[in-house]
């Protein structure tokens, strides 16, 4: 197997670079130009912008703009993390972002198996479009939803007093304990439906004599799902995983916002909620930028690291 593999990576190794000539540039002419585009509007929109990061190193005052403003070093990022209420929001946000990683990841390849297993196709095209329609739907709709189910006549307490489950209503809303639960609830709600949708395209994808060489060896349901569709839809599994290792920190912004209060605020500031409040509410763009820059730096730290804990394991199993 060893060998095989080595046979393998000298095939790569020994193929001909496929020369680039000008006649097969004029046969890709409108590729090239839709590519030329694209290149353009991520330099202009993505690139271009980052040169606002210099204000996390400034005294920025609006006045002085980005090339006159007092240069101040690192000053930001101390006064960032030696405020007790940005090092509660980091906490808060890796929290709710782990939270809703786990359980939207999760639910999402639940759902797809359990749809998979649906044998009537009326059947699973009704269930994949309700489930698809939270999509949709934008968070202040959401986060309507939430307020009148959860609020003290809504349909969650009434269930709750019914089965003498609660004496009284109870507003879940001045709780901090449920205010995790409740935005990890809401996610899976709204995108376990969409997010299905690639796990679907990848379990269509495995190779059906699989399947029936399963049936013939006295498999059932769960063994297929355990020996064949869970194997067959891995790839996919790893590649969907690192990519959204890397969104952990971007817990959300809107629901956080329109739920929470001055009750719940201990537990319901997120980074960008800190963003908004320091960077553009008080005037502070240095302090806000520096805490943007602190995001983005962990989310690329956590990208890399997935996908070099992801590569080990591929070699382990490869040799």
């Amino acid at each position: 197997m060893v060998s095989a593999a080595k046979r393998r990576k000298k095939e790569n190794v020994s193929e001909p670079i496929p020369k680039i000539t000008w006649k097969e540039i004029k046969k890709q002419k409108v590729l090239l130009f839709w590519a030329a585009v694209i290149v353009i509007y991520g330099i202009i929109f993505c690139y271009l912008p980052l040169g606002g990061w210099i204000m996390a190193f400034e005294d920025y005052k609006p006045k002085d703009g980005l090339l006159h403003s007092a240069f101040v070093g690192l000053d930001n990022f101390k006064q960032l993390f030696s405020d007790a209420t940005f090092l509660r929001v980091i906490r808060n946000t890796l929290a709710m972002g782990v939270i809703n990683l786990v359980a939207t990841f999760i639910m999402a390849i639940v759902f797809a198996i359990l749809l998979n297993e649906i044998r009537s196709r009326g059947g699973k095209k009704v269930v994949q479009t309700i489930s698809y329609l939270p999509h949709f739907l934008s968070w202040i709709v959401v986060t309507g939803i939430l307020h009148d189910a959860l609020s003290g006549t809504g349909i969650i307490n009434e269930i709750l007093v019914n089965l003498n489950i609660l004496d009284q209503p109870l507003n879940f809303f001045a709780h901090p304990k449920y205010f995790w639960p409740i935005v990890a609830f809401a996610n899976v709600w709204k995108e376990t439906g969409w997010n299905a949708i690639i796990y679907l395209s990848a379990i269509t994808a495995i190779d059906p004599s699989l399947y029936e060489a399963a049936s013939m060896d006295g498999a059932g349901r769960w063994a297929k799902i355990k020996h064949v569709t869970l194997p067959g839809i891995k790839p996919t599994i790893m590649i969907l995983l690192l990519m959204n290792v890397g969104n952990v920190l971007n817990a959300g912004f809107e629901i956080q916002y329109l739920l929470g209060n001055g009750l719940v605020q201990s537990v319901s500031q997120t980074i960008d909620i800190y963003v908004l409040k320091w960077g553009i509410s008080q005037g502070d763009y240095a302090l806000g930028t520096a805490a943007g820059i602190f995001k983005s730096l962990v989310s690329i730290i956590l990208i890399v690291i997935a996908n070099q804990i992801a590569k080990r394991n591929g070699e382990e199993r490869l040799f």
